[in-house]
């Protein structure tokens, strides 16, 4: 149905322009890669709009640049896009539903027609004027949820392994390696990529980290507090390198492989804020955690951003929100 729909509205009009958020990740330019495919076998034009590539995007996005399959302007900067957006422009939102922290918040208001995809569960800040929105806070990520769109959009799309490898590895990403939110449809859409020329070695290759990441990591896990013999608290210092808080999340995903650790939290300066990443495996609910804090996620997965204090401050603000919330029986 949906992919009907989305097909329908494509078709309607003369091109697409796709956009994830801010500070984009893998599952959101994997899934601005789906669409690209999707537009592509309508026979329509399509542009991805992405601004900073970052550290955990580079290697993908380096598969579609200077690669002849490929338009040399695939990839657009938000003014470029402002600059081609038209009344008959359909501009596709992927892996977000908040306008602020999208890659170009101006783009949707140039736009006539606005379709979303996304499998966070909505805040009170939505994207008001969309035409379709497909909201899944069931799916394991935006790339399973496009995935499974490209499987009914009818049987003339042919999928490059470029476009395969990189919705896999959302997939991949978004589940920590099909360890977490993986349901039946997250297999499934794993499998059809896998026949469509996915390949683990390519992707294994893609993602390994340089030397300093691995270390940043690797001591902040080693400095962890076990805060009342449940809750792993460290800082991870991205000086130096260029996508802190992805280290930083990936930090808090390693501190859960530790017996008895419930849930983890993570601190990560950059840009004059501290970024909190937090994670649990099932008995601890991060979201409410981090709402708390003027943040929100997913029950296992949540985070949220600290103005104007220290680490050392933000920890005393976790810690201080925990026993609060325990005392309370919240948790």
């Amino acid at each position: 149905v949906k992919a009907h729909a989305l097909e329908e509205i494509i078709t309607g009009k003369d091109d697409v322009i796709v956009m994830g958020h801010r500070i984009g990740d893998v599952d959101s330019f994997g899934a601005c890669v789906g669409i690209y495919r999707i537009t592509k076998a309508l026979e329509h034009p399509c542009h991805i709009v992405l601004n900073d590539v970052t550290t955990s995007t580079r290697p993908l996005v380096e598969l579609f640049q200077d690669n002849d399959h490929y338009e040399k302007d695939l990839i657009l900067s938000s003014q470029e896009a402002l600059d081609k957006v038209s009344d008959n422009t359909v501009v596709v939102v992927v892996d977000v539903n908040k306008p602020s922290i999208t890659e170009c918040p101006e783009l949707l208001h140039k736009a006539k027609t606005v379709v979303v995809f996304d499998h966070h569960r909505s805040g009170t800040e939505v994207i008001e004027n969309a035409t379709l929105s497909y909201v899944e806070p069931y799916a394991s990520s935006t790339c399973e949820m496009v995935s499974e769109i490209l499987q009914y959009i009818g049987e003339h799309v042919k999928i490059h392994p470029e476009e395969a490898n990189a919705m896999y590895a959302g997939i991949m990403i978004d589940t920590n390696n099909f360890m977490q939110k993986t349901g039946v449809r997250t297999f499934e859409a794993a499998a059809f990529l896998r026949r469509n020329g996915a390949d683990m070695t390519v992707i294994r290759k893609l993602f390994r980290e340089n030397a300093n990441e691995y270390k940043a990591k690797a001591d902040a896990v080693s400095q962890a507090e076990i805060y009342r013999g449940a809750y792993a608290i460290s800082v991870c210092s991205g000086e130096g390198l260029p996508s802190p808080t992805i280290l930083g999340a990936q930090a808090a995903n390693e501190l859960l492989n530790i017996r008895g650790v419930k849930a983890s939290f993570i601190c990560t300066e950059y840009q004059n804020q501290i970024f909190v990443s937090a994670r649990s495996i099932d008995e601890v609910n991060v979201q409410v955690i981090m709402e708390k804090l003027g943040g929100g996620g997913h029950l296992n997965i949540a985070g949220c951003q600290m103005e104007d204090v220290t680490v050392t401050e933000a920890i005393a603000i976790i810690k201080k929100t925990l026993d609060t919330m325990i005392e309370e029986g919240d948790l």
